[in-house]
């Protein structure tokens, strides 16, 4: 039997994970394949519905992740992220969703090292928990 290989979506940070990101791959760090960057200018720019969306068109799970607390390009985008995450993850389990489907960090832009182990960690997590029943949800 195949093992089980999550899809993962990330909307990043511009100015900060974005970066983290850039510098991991450059650096040659190791990493798993299952994440797909979508880049925002702020974390708070994520619309709950870009999540919603992502989670019920067949992602396994959703990671938001940009500037350290302080440290908004936009003064306080990720502010508004962390209180939208919050709601999100009250949704989520309403739904019937595993809250630790959706994940939110801070990762600057020189802590590459960083970004690479929360993608793998992320993905062994999801791996854990198998596949998400979203999509079913999404089809109703």
């Amino acid at each position: 039997m195949e093992e089980f290989e999550p899809t993962i979506v990330a909307f990043v940070c511009n100015w900060c994970t974005y970066t983290a990101a850039d510098l991991a791959g450059t650096a040659r760090m190791v990493q798993s394949p299952n994440v797909r960057l979508v880049r925002m200018m702020c974390t708070g720019m994520v619309d709950p519905k870009y999540v919603i969306k992502a989670l019920l068109s067949g992602a396994d799970a959703v990671l938001i992740s940009g500037c350290h607390p302080g440290d908004c390009h936009y003064i306080n985008g990720n502010y508004k992220a962390r209180r939208r995450v919050k709601l999100l993850s009250e949704i989520l389990t309403t739904v019937g969703l595993d809250p630790r489907r959706l994940k939110l960090t801070w990762i600057g832009a020189s802590e590459g090292n960083e970004f690479a182990e929360t993608v793998n960690e992320l993905v062994r997590d999801i791996k854990a928990l198998g596949p998400s029943e979203a999509a079913s949800l999404g089809a109703m």
